[in-house]
Parts: structure tokens; sequence; C-alpha cells
């Protein structure tokens, strides 16, 4: 009723949280010790880590300091269909490169290759799970 007290909606205990950073950005922290070991003590907090409009050299060096920074030390995996792309799939620990208009040479510098991006979900839970 409406003479009642509005109940608070049933929270979880549990907060999903995101960090969505752009190459600009970026641009700062990479390079500075300081700045990257903050940077990835508040990546380490949260669920996903977006980074948009970054360089072909900033996605490498994403990768580089993820297998720096990250405890316990993961196993990396990077996905790319172009040119751009490489350095960051040679930096990860496991390449896909996906076929395309953007040429051959993601798929070249790969582990693993593929045909178009709908084949990457069978590759990663079906394959990847041997």
């Amino acid at each position: 009723t409406r003479d009642s007290p509005a109940e608070e909606p049933e929270t979880s205990h549990f907060t999903t949280r995101g960090l969505v950073i752009e190459g600009g950005a970026l641009s700062h922290i990479l390079g500075e010790d300081l700045l990257e070991e903050i940077f990835f003590a508040i990546s380490n907090t949260c669920d996903a880590v977006i980074a948009c409009r970054v360089s072909p050299k900033q996605k490498a060096l994403l990768v580089r300091l993820v297998r720096n920074y990250v405890e316990p030390t993961p196993v990396t995996l990077a996905i790319g269909d172009g040119a751009n792309d490489v350095g960051m799939i040679q930096e990860a620990h496991i390449g896909i490169g996906i076929s395309g208009l953007e040429g051959q040479q993601a798929v070249n510098s790969s582990d693993f290759s593929i045909a178009q991006f709908r084949f990457l979900e069978n590759l990663l839970f079906v394959h990847g799970k041997w």
C-alpha cells in the first residue's frame, strides 16, 4: 500500500565492477611504474576491464603488464583479426588469429587460427577444455 514505508530492494552481497579505459588515458599510465601498479591494483578489483581505442603498441603492453602484475600469474589469451593485433597476439601466452578482410597477418602470427568470429565459442569452450 502507499501508506507503508517503501521497501528496500533486495541487494546482492556481491558487487560487480567494470573498468573502461580509453587509449588517451592509457598513454599517461603506461611507462610510469607507480601509475601502472595503481592501475592494476584497481583492475584487480574489477570483474571486467575494457580498453578501447588503443594503439597496437598499447595492446601488446597491456598483455605484458597483465603477465607482470596480476597474481597469481594468469595464462593470457589474445584474439585479433588484423595487423594491428600482431604485437598483442605475440605477447600473449596463447594467440588466436581470425582471418578476414584485414588480411592474414594476425593468422600468420597466431598459435591458432579460425575463419570467423562465430567459431570462437567452439574453440574456447569445446577445444579449450582439452
